[in-house]
């Protein structure tokens, strides 16, 4: 599938935006200034960034703990992401869900989630309304390897099929459910594991923008013409260690260093639309410019911006209903 040359342009800024968000987060964690942990989406851009391109704000994306990536490539500010991750009131939550908790309903973006395997069962919930209400919208449910082991997963998947919902099933496979290598805790093979309750499953190279769209692509026309939900299992890096603080000593340097220099979407990017004279050096080098004084700007705005008002500590948490 060629993509205009406005569509190649804004695939890599997301992608490069992502990735100077998410390093630039883990530099500040070193400072102290940002309470809790973090889970970095560095070296999986292509995935959400991939997706994301088909889907409109009324559309429906339910993410991981790993969820900035995603959040980024639904349309989330990234002001108020970098602001919410500081705890700052101006944050996207009002500084109260941090960087585990990001979400923006405006943009369909239902949350970040830090129950593992926890997505699933809420998009099908939004892709069940999307369905009754003849919308034509879909929901991504988000999970990487280890959450695909837990029933929830099992239980949607079921529902998804019973139901014919319009949900995307899109399994980002890193390797390693914390610590713990998925060779070793994943029985049998994902994409049997989506055929054998008939949904259509396929694997796709995270590292490829273009491959993820394309699977996306059929997936989210599947949805959308009510033929129900897809898998997608989807091969990524994962360039940092599974948390903030992680020592990351289960991978070999040699294994991250290969990560690097083999399995870089934005690299796969460059040598993909370069020599091919789609896009121009100067072009990119401009978007990697450019994000990096937005990023540089988001950090400065969230030091300065209040922490929220402890009166304010049951605001938004409890719902009135008429």
């Amino acid at each position: 599938m060629q993509l205009a040359r406005e569509d190649l342009l804004t695939a890599y800024r997301t992608m490069a935006l992502i990735r100077v968000f998410e390093e630039r987060v883990q530099r500040e964690m070193s400072s102290g200034d940002i309470p809790g942990s973090t889970h970095l989406y560095a070296g999986q851009e292509a995935s959400a960034v991939g997706i994301s391109m088909h889907l409109g704000d009324m559309d429906r994306v339910a993410s991981t703990h790993r969820g900035h990536g995603h959040s980024i490539a639904k349309g989330c500010d990234v002001d108020g992401m970098m602001a919410e991750i500081f705890a700052r009131s101006t944050g996207i939550c009002h500084g109260k869900g941090g960087s585990m908790h990001i979400a923006d309903l405006d943009k369909g973006m239902l949350g970040a989630n830090g129950i593992v395997g926890g997505a699933a069962p809420i998009a099908c919930g939004a892709a069940l309304a999307a369905r009754m209400t003849g919308s034509g919208a879909v929901a991504v449910a988000y999970s990487g390897d280890g959450g695909f082991n837990q029933g929830t997963m099992a239980e949607s998947l079921n529902l998804a099929r019973v139901w014919d919902l319009p949900v995307i099933f899109a399994i980002e496979d890193n390797g390693f459910a914390e610590a713990t290598a998925s060779s070793w805790a994943v029985a049998g093979d994902i994409v049997a594991r989506g055929a054998a309750y008939g949904i259509p499953a396929e694997r796709v190279d995270g590292t490829d923008v273009f491959a993820v769209h394309e699977a996306a692509g059929r997936a989210v026309a599947r949805g959308r013409a009510g033929d129900g939900p897809t898998l997608l299992h989807i091969m990524v890096p994962r360039y940092l260690g599974h948390f903030s603080g992680d020592s990351d000593t289960y991978r070999t340097p040699d294994e991250k260093r290969a990560m690097r220099t083999d399995r870089d979407c934005l690299k796969v990017f460059r040598d993909k639309v370069l020599p091919a004279g789609l896009l121009e050096m100067d072009q990119l080098d401009a978007i990697d410019a450019e994000v990096a004084a937005l990023v540089d700007g988001s950090v400065v705005a969230a030091r300065a911006a209040p922490r929220p008002d402890p009166a304010t500590v049951a605001t938004d948490v409890y719902v009135s209903y008429p």
